[in-house]
């Protein structure tokens, strides 16, 4: 079994927030592949399909992002999941322009408090990661307000192109290996 995690925050309020592309990447590969992830379980929404012959579960977990790790804990231990292969992570990341995709197989929180989260209830950093970029915050603009504000037009262009780049990479991931979905999809740029 592969689980395909989203990060963000639950919620209309926070739905098109530069939070909540992990969410936005489950979206797109719940539409590919025909589910809805809608039922309550993990203390997350998930919805299950199967992508050749892996079992996939799509999960956008419902604890805030502050406590993503609670909700990827109970699935990883349910289903005795090894995080270093069974586990992609969807998620926001500041240090890189909006538009821009980078694959990683493991690597510290980089100041992201859904992965911290997520490595403090693993207790491991190995775990894939499919990091959308989101940009800085522009100058008198602190982080939170950064993170939970909404892109401007010609960003949010980029972002959904590369929304869209991270949902195939982790359909090839999942049929192929994330180490060559990182080689086909990593530092993909729109």
């Amino acid at each position: 079994m592969k689980v395909i995690v989203g990060l963000g925050n639950p919620g209309p309020k926070y739905e098109q927030t530069r939070h909540n592309v992990g969410f936005w990447v489950v979206d797109r590969l719940a539409a590919k592949l025909g589910v809805s992830v809608t039922r309550a379980k993990f203390q997350s929404f998930v919805g299950e399909s199967r992508v050749g012959n892996e079992t996939v579960l799509l999960v956008k977990p419902q604890t805030f992002m502050n406590l993503s790790g609670m909700a990827v804990q109970e699935i990883v231990n349910y289903y005795r999941l090894r995080t270093e292969e069974d586990v992609i992570i969807a998620y926001d990341d500041m240090d890189f322009a909006p538009g821009q995709l980078k694959l990683r197989a493991r690597g510290s929180a980089g100041g992201h408090n859904g992965i911290k989260s997520i490595v403090a209830q693993l207790g491991t950093e190995s775990f894939c990661r499919m990091r959308l970029g989101i940009g800085r915050p522009a100058p008198g603009i602190d982080v939170i307000g950064h993170v939970l504000g909404a892109f401007a037009k010609d960003d949010r262009t980029r972002v959904d192109k590369a929304a869209e780049a991270a949902t195939e990479a982790a359909l090839y991931s999942v049929e192929h290996g994330f180490e060559r979905a990182m080689n086909e999809y990593n530092q993909v740029s729109f």
